[in-house]
């Protein structure tokens, strides 16, 4: 998935209209799943943010989402 699609796709999670698709985006109550599309968003978001990821970004509300529950699937 390009990394265009990966943002609207994740904003859609991040306002939850589909709450089960955390988890197997990789954004998980352990944290976020090595070699997941929640991995790459992250990646990128640290490049684009010079090694960091913002707080209030679309990767840090997904993980804040998915580690307190919001996805059906946490493993």
């Amino acid at each position: 998935m390009d990394p265009v699609s990966r943002a609207a796709v994740g904003a859609a999670v991040a306002k939850g209209s589909t709450p089960g698709s955390l988890g197997p985006a990789g954004f998980t109550s352990g944290g976020i799943k090595a070699g997941s599309t929640a991995a790459k968003m992250m990646s990128a978001s640290a490049v684009a943010g010079r090694g960091g990821v913002g707080a209030g970004s679309l990767v840090s509300v997904c993980q804040s989402k998915g580690a307190s529950g919001g996805s059906k699937r946490n493993k």
